[in-house]
């Protein structure tokens, strides 16, 4: 090629071209002139401050905000900005330290986990869409650091019960204890107290006997953001667990369903490969279960009792938050259980109730149920019942109950017909909520709005093995089979036994229509 077509080639000039064809080396390149700042002369006042930062506090250290002020108030620094400040802060402390021969801010050492000896335990949170509402809950993460095996469980608090049962449920699933220690960070359901800038702590009292049960040796991080690398492998472990198993945001009906889904999700993650290992997370974890201490034989009770007082309203107060209880304890001292995602309420020993446990502060739980035989007592109190609201939110309250509500006022008034509706709910103590539903529907179809009608029809229901449905879905007006309705003194008539005996017969009080003694033709005749 001639010079002329390089030149047009490589976009360069006849002299570039010259020198290569030569073999020389090209000149280095100039180094530009440094364009002179403002700051220039301050540059060594603001070293110098950095520099006593070195022996100070760590708390009382110059900020750039503070260099800036410093500056302008004593040394009238009039015509620089706080952005160039900030920009040569960030530079020159880093700068400084390593002409101190302090290094960098941030150091880390690699470390080496034995397999079966040390696990990590952390707290995160996110949201769902439970039960149609948005609402914000808590991820317990247990994660073994050799393996890289995490078992994850999703309750309503942070609290302690929750802190317990996590651990329970972890290692249940991993079929052992960690023979070293666990990593925790200074959260409340565990230390009480942090004893100033040394590992030592002040524990709960529960969470010593928790440990000390199951064979727990906790290892405490440092407070705040300085000790979260400490534990980095399970912070890490749930932030990949939000990004790939909880977006989309979940839609569940319970806490139950959701961590169904959250063990399959754990059980699938073993076929992760951890950065640059050769195996899997399922591999490694099966040759280091084994290794693990065995799990005690006895139980602890990982729930906290409480023993409120049934106020007048029929409902006991924990934790913040009102849970009903059947009226007839009103005045009464029971017991709870507060569990971390449940609440069983007991009478000695007997169980009154279960509760779903409520997040938060000052909600209710209330059960419709509890509340029928005050109700039957006070019948105008149940249209604006807070229960009657919370069970149409649940869908135990339906458009068949509405209806046949409306109907049965219409036909024998509004308290008359309200007490057959609460007649109706009664029933649901002995029958299948289904069959109720269904037997309201046939009842409405034809008239019948009397409690007797619908139990009934309910039973006739329960008899077969294959009931319609549609029974219970809604209550299209003429649609469906046409349902029979008879009263239930005729349904308990037609089921009696035969009856075999003998007509009864009066041919035996004949003989009281002839009096005794002489007749009247007897006495004259004499």
């Amino acid at each position: 090629m001639s010079q002329r077509a390089l030149q047009r080639k490589y976009n360069v000039t006849w002299r570039t071209v010259r020198r290569g064809l030569d073999g020389q080396w090209p000149e280095p390149r100039k180094k530009p002139r440094r364009r002179e700042s403002r700051l220039d002369p301050y540059k060594q006042l603001i070293d110098d401050m950095l520099r006593a930062d070195l022996d100070a506090p760590s708390k009382q250290r110059h900020t750039a905000q503070r260099i800036f002020d410093r500056l302008v108030d004593e040394h009238e620094a009039r015509d620089i900005s706080y952005p160039m400040v900030r920009v040569h802060v960030k530079e020159r402390r880093a700068e400084v330290r390593r002409e101190a021969g302090l290094g960098p801010q941030a150091m880390f050492v690699p470390q080496t986990h034995l397999p079966g000896a040390e696990a990590e335990v952390d707290f995160g949170e996110f949201h769902i869409v439970l039960a149609g509402k948005m609402t914000k809950v808590y991820l317990f993460s247990l994660r073994l650091s050799y393996s890289g095996k995490a078992v994850h469980r999703v309750f309503a608090t942070a609290g302690q019960e929750a802190f317990f049962e996590g651990h329970v449920h972890a290692f249940r699933m991993l079929g052992g204890i960690p023979r070293g220690h666990i990593r925790y960070d200074n959260l409340r359901a565990a230390v009480e107290r942090v004893l100033g800038l040394t590992r030592g702590r002040v524990e709960a009292d529960r969470w010593t006997a928790f440990r000390s049960h199951w064979g727990v040796e906790p290892f405490y991080c440092r407070p705040g953001i300085e000790g979260a690398h400490e534990k980095g492998g399970v912070e890490g472990q749930i932030g990949y667990f939000r990004r790939n198993h909880l977006v989309p945001v979940p839609e569940v009906s319970s806490l139950t369903e959701l961590n169904v889904m959250v063990d399959a999700w754990d059980l699938a993650d073993e076929g992760r490969r951890l950065r640059s290992r050769t195996r899997t997370v399922g591999e490694y974890f099966a040759a280091e279960q084994s290794l693990l201490k065995p799990l005690p034989t006895e139980l602890f009770e990982t729930g906290r009792w409480f023993t409120p007082r049934v106020d007048r309203f029929g409902q006991v107060n924990v934790r913040g938050n009102a849970y009903s209880v059947p009226v007839r304890f009103i005045g009464r001292q029971l017991r709870v259980l507060l569990h971390a995602n449940d609440l069983i309420v007991f009478d000695g020993r007997t169980e009154v109730t279960r509760h779903e446990r409520l997040g938060g502060r000052g909600g209710s739980c209330l059960v419709l149920d509890h509340y029928l035989e005050a109700l039957l007592r006070k019948p105008g109190a149940f249209p604006g019942s807070t229960a009657l609201e919370q069970a149409r939110s649940a869908g135990r309250f339906t458009p068949v109950h509405d209806k046949w509500w409306a109907a049965a006022k219409a036909a024998h008034g509004d308290s008359a017909g309200t007490r057959a509706l609460i007649e109706v709910l009664l029933l649901g103590r002995h029958m299948d909520h289904e069959q109720v539903v269904a037997g309201l529907a046939a009842a409405y179809r034809v008239g019948a709005l009397t409690s007797d009608a619908v139990a009934l029809e309910a039973r006739k229901l329960a008899e077969i093995d294959d009931p319609p449905p549609a029974a219970g879905k809604g209550l299209p007006d003429g649609d469906g089979p046409a349902a029979s309705v008879t009263s239930l003194s005729d349904w308990r008539l037609a089921h009696l036994p035969p009856d075999n005996r003998p007509l009864p017969s009066v041919a035996h009080y004949d003989q009281l229509l002839t009096p005794r003694g002489r007749t009247a033709g007897d006495k004259e005749g004499s």
